[in-house]
């Protein structure tokens, strides 16, 4: 009978089964190094979308939609790219043909391709580079203890024999080919390989190739399935590099999977370790839970200063294509490419971010909660703050400035923050931004009673400079009014104080330009004294600053008497 026991709630729920798992042994390992170490340069790129992302697609590229992923991996500047595993699959040996064939591969660039330690893979895969300029070729076979128990039932002889077997046979095979070719050898399912034997096999294979420090292999340990914690990559990767017999003559390359959801951590503390190379792909699409995300790797080196060597100003861009070809959604929180990565709902987030963003010094970016500019990938300081009901005053402000040029007075701010929050607790949803400025609008535009301005005329003052001879009407009533003044709001308003026989006091006065194509148009916030000491604010737009600014007069008056 199971175990159960009691949730918060009452109910009962068996135990999860977890006596089925034991914890990953630790190395013991004191004289480790690389905790101390800092990355300080970008590691040799190879992308495995064409192979291991391709692989593990419900869809598989064709031809065509490989060309085309080819030819993004190309625009990003990656130089080592593994185009397929050709001896396993006849789309991968065509469009390995065609690339070669349409002499599609620039100069400075090296394909890379996998195959497994067996000879008639090998002939296959010799065969499907002919005429290739500069070729990795990558050899594997399985080394861990469970796949020799297991898959294999061979020992520990066996596995080497199989690996120095593959490794003479790709020596002898690629003679026929003219090209620069690099060997690569992978001990598949590294993380779970004792250390000492991993070394021992890469040791065979090495000697085997013969590699020199002139023209070194390519050993890449792969995390094939995360085990543990990503320090203990980390430790297995130095305790391999110091303990290899032939370090100079070999370039230590990494492959993880994310099984843990920590394979970009254990990358990285991978190459703190000692490791030089790194095999991802874009976005991290790989079997399983995926593999090493590429641009997150190097968007995180960005970040902290360091050149990625890779080129991904246009990710919006690279995202649609990515998508289209994997037939895969990248999520919305996806790191640095993500819709909503830069994208702040938290009132007191965007009020930072506001406050940031206006005093940014662009050659030393320092903003709260955007660890990079948007801008260098591509992306628009606009979509950085979205409202919803969480949000708070600093959003709408910043998506006022943003989006529509308009910067609101402090007081007339806060007040107007209540009305979208109101605005977004009746939708319950988040509110779009030309929602937000129909919302003040609504709010500030009054003009259709008590008061309403019906026409006006500006004539060469008597004593000042300027005259307002007005059409107002006043409770469906007209009447003419006449007030002089510096300016033409000021004679409007002397001209209704006369008429109505109280004081109006502007208080607050803001003028912008609305640019928004051929219909620009001028928009104007004040505000009049409330006669109790407080503020009432009004809004005019038109396409002329004068008339804007008296319909915000209006707005304000019959703001101020509007029933509560």
């Amino acid at each position: 009978m199971s175990e159960q026991t009691e949730t918060h709630s009452g109910r009962a729920a068996g135990k999860m089964p977890f006596h089925k798992y034991r914890s990953f042994r630790p190395i013991d390992f004191p004289e480790r190094q690389w905790p101390t170490q800092v990355i300080t340069k970008a590691p040799r790129w190879c992308s495995v979308d064409l192979r291991d992302g391709n692989q593990a697609l419900i869809d598989p590229m064709n031809v065509g939609e490989k060309l085309r992923m080819y030819e993004l991996l190309l625009d990003v500047g990656l130089a080592e790219i593994e185009v397929g595993f050709p001896a396993a699959s006849q789309p991968d040996f065509d469009f390995i043909r065609r690339i070669i064939d349409e002499d599609r591969i620039p100069d400075g660039v090296t394909i890379q391709v996998l195959c497994q330690a067996r000879e008639e893979l090998i002939a296959r895969t010799v065969e499907a580079l002919s005429g290739a300029p500069k070729v990795i070729f990558h050899l594997y076979n399985s080394t861990s203890e469970l796949q020799r128990r297991v898959v294999f039932e061979m020992d520990r002889d066996g596995i080497i024999d199989l690996a120095v077997r593959g490794t003479r046979t790709v020596r002898e095979g690629v003679r026929a080919l003219d090209a620069d070719i690099t060997f690569e050898y992978s001990p598949e399912s590294f993380t779970g390989t004792e250390l000492d034997f991993a070394v021992e096999i890469c040791t065979a294979v090495a000697e085997t190739w013969g590699a020199t420090g002139e023209h070194p292999m390519i050993i890449n340990l792969p995390s094939t399935v995360e085990m543990a914690t990503p320090n203990i990559y980390a430790d297995q990767i130095e305790w391999f590099v110091t303990h290899f017999p032939h370090r100079d003559e070999v370039v230590i390359s990494l492959h993880t999977h994310n099984d843990r959801g920590t394979g970009i951590a254990a990358t990285e503390l991978a190459l703190m370790a000692g490791a030089e190379r790194v095999e991802g792909t874009l976005f991290g699409n790989g079997e399983r839970t995926g593999n090493c995300d590429l641009v997150t790797m190097a968007m995180n080196l960005f970040s902290q200063g360091v050149d990625p060597e890779l080129d991904f100003r246009d990710m919006p861009r690279i995202r649609q294509t990515v998508e289209e070809i994997n037939k895969l959604p990248i999520h919305e929180r996806h790191p640095y490419a993500g819709d909503l990565v830069f994208t702040a709902f938290s009132g007191s987030h965007q009020d930072a971010i506001r406050k940031g963003m206006s005093k940014v010094d662009r050659d030393r970016w320092e903003v709260p909660y955007l660890p990079i500019d948007p801008a260098d990938v591509g992306s628009s300081y606009k979509e950085t703050v979205r409202v919803n009901s969480q949000s708070g005053k600093g959003g709408v402000g910043f998506i006022l400035e943003e989006y529509f040029g308009i910067v609101l007075p402090k007081d007339m701010l806060r007040e107007f923050g209540g009305v979208v929050q109101r605005l977004t607790e009746r939708l319950d949803r988040e509110v779009k931004t030309d929602e937000i400025f129909q919302a003040l609008l609504d709010e500030y535009v009054v003009e259709g009673g008590p008061y309403r301005l019906v026409d006006f005329d500006l004539l060469i003052g008597r004593e000042s400079d300027q005259r307002c001879v007005a059409r107002v009407e006043i409770s469906e009533q007209q009447m003419t009014i006449d007030g002089e003044g510096s300016g033409p709001i000021e004679a409007f308003v002397n001209g209704l104080v006369e008429t109505l026989n109280e004081p109006i006091n502007i208080v607050d006065y803001h003028e912008h330009s609305l640019a928004r194509g051929s219909d620009a148009q001028a928009i104007c916030l004040l505000a009049i004294d409330n006669g109790e000491g407080g503020r009432c604010y009004g809004v005019g737009v038109s396409r002329n600053t004068i008339t804007a600014s008296l319909n915000g007069v209006i707005s304000a008056l019959n703001r101020r008497w509007k029933p509560s």
